[in-house]
């Protein structure tokens, strides 16, 4: 995803995006170990959209960012 797309996401579906992301990239490690991912970069994009979701929800806490709900 975009960060565009991020910014357009409530706090609250940003943390469950942030849970399916953490456990897909825990996968991905896994896949590493065994030798059975086909892509490496996968697990260097996954950390970033990680990242990315961090810092919208940080901003979110810092007011930075204002909940529409």
């Amino acid at each position: 995803m975009k960060k565009k797309e991020f910014e357009k996401m409530n706090k609250d579906e940003l943390q469950i995006r942030l849970t399916d992301n953490i456990d897909a990239l825990l996968n991905l490690r896994i896949q590493k170990a065994l030798q059975q991912l086909e892509h490496p970069q996968k697990i260097r994009s996954m950390k970033r959209e990680i990242a990315q979701i961090k810092t919208v929800i940080r901003e979110y806490e810092l007011r930075i960012r204002v909940d529409n709900k």
